[in-house]
């Protein structure tokens, strides 16, 4: 007990209550747990403030606990390092993004169709595949935001650019898909615009157009018909299908099939056991299309805005990161990825 600074006959006489044969009272009680009571600082007894133990304990305190001073030395490391690696990681995108535009521009120069279907036929000889059924993804601004696509007319042009590139290239279908489905309120008008560009292209040899979109009839001119036969022999004329597609044909069309495909089944016209993905695969390509090899995004981002997703199963799709606006060049790097690409078929 000498460590806590009470004797061994202070101890008994409190255990018993008795020292020297006198009960003990609550004064030298409180003398004796005195002693063993560790400091209270808020503690304001003459007794307690000048007993020699707790001038100790508090010696011995003060000495064991310094003060903690705050990290600000660790935080200004925490706020260098970020500002270190934000500073980096801003040069470095910048630099890409820097070294992309040019090397885009770079090949626009060397790679120019100038509106001559052997230019573009000279830079696709080396591929070994193209696509069957070439799609697109294009958007109708309301602004032009220097790209001078706004409105009607300029998502017209673009169509018209992509449909005579398509045909240079020897590609027999192309879809183009709109959000708003504009176009299919003027397949008419689209259709003698796209001939006009194929004119600009080929001259008189222009291939055969049609133009339809999907629960709409397809739109072909007699004088621009579809390949027959000419004096007796097959005509060589190549010719390309120009599909317009919409928001509409994806989600809704797949939405209008199923309750078809149930209420044939409650009628008993329809098996439950032959709704299968063959039978929704041939009809939602005989109501929207075939699914395409090859899908071009002339967007700086992989957004799909709605496109069929059933047509989407197994396509390639490709985009150039920083590129705004249809260009030519995305549409030949889109073709080479799609000649180099490993088609594994969902394996």
């Amino acid at each position: 007990m000498a460590s806590t600074g009470v004797t061994i006959k202070e101890s008994a006489a409190f255990r018993r209550g008795k020292m020297d044969g006198k009960e003990l009272t609550a004064k030298q009680r409180e003398q004796m747990m005195e002693k063993i009571l560790p400091l209270d600082p808020d503690s304001s007894s003459p007794s307690r403030s000048s007993s020699p133990s707790r001038q100790k304990y508090s010696k011995q305190t003060s000495r064991q606990s310094p003060k903690r001073k705050p990290g600000v030395v660790k935080r200004f490391l925490y706020v260098a390092v970020h500002a270190i690696i934000s500073f980096l990681f801003s040069v470095f995108f910048r630099f890409r993004r820097s070294y992309r535009l040019v090397k885009s521009r770079v090949i626009a120069v060397m790679y120019h169709h100038h509106r001559t279907p052997e230019f573009i036929q000279r830079d696709i000889k080396q591929l070994e595949r193209l696509p069957k059924h070439l799609s697109v993804i294009l958007d109708f601004n309301e602004s032009d935001e220097d790209q001078g696509d706004a409105g009607l007319e300029g998502l017209l042009n673009n169509v018209c650019e992509i449909a005579a590139w398509t045909a240079s290239a020897g590609i027999p279908m192309l879809s183009i898909y709109e959000k708003t489905g504009k176009l299919k309120n003027y397949i008419p008008y689209t259709h003698d615009s796209i001939t006009s560009m194929l004119e600009s292209y080929f001259g008189s040899r222009k291939p055969s157009l049609s133009v339809r979109a999907p629960h709409v009839q397809s739109y072909t001119p007699p004088r621009s018909s579809s390949p027959s036969h000419v004096n007796g022999n097959k005509s060589d004329q190549p010719h390309l299908t120009v599909l317009l597609l919409s928001s509409e044909d994806g989600r809704d069309t797949m939405i209008d099939l199923t309750k078809t495909l149930a209420d044939m089944a409650q009628s008993g016209t329809l098996r439950p056991e032959q709704v299968d993905a063959n039978l929704i695969d041939a009809e939602l390509c005989e109501a929207v299309s075939t699914e395409p090899d090859l899908l071009v995004l002339f967007s700086p981002t992989v957004t799909l805005k709605g496109y069929p997703p059933w047509q989407l199963r197994l396509t390639e799709i490709f985009h150039l990161p920083d590129n705004k606006g249809v260009n030519y060049q995305v549409f030949l790097r889109s073709l080479y990825n799609f000649a180099k690409a490993e088609m594994r078929v969902g394996r």
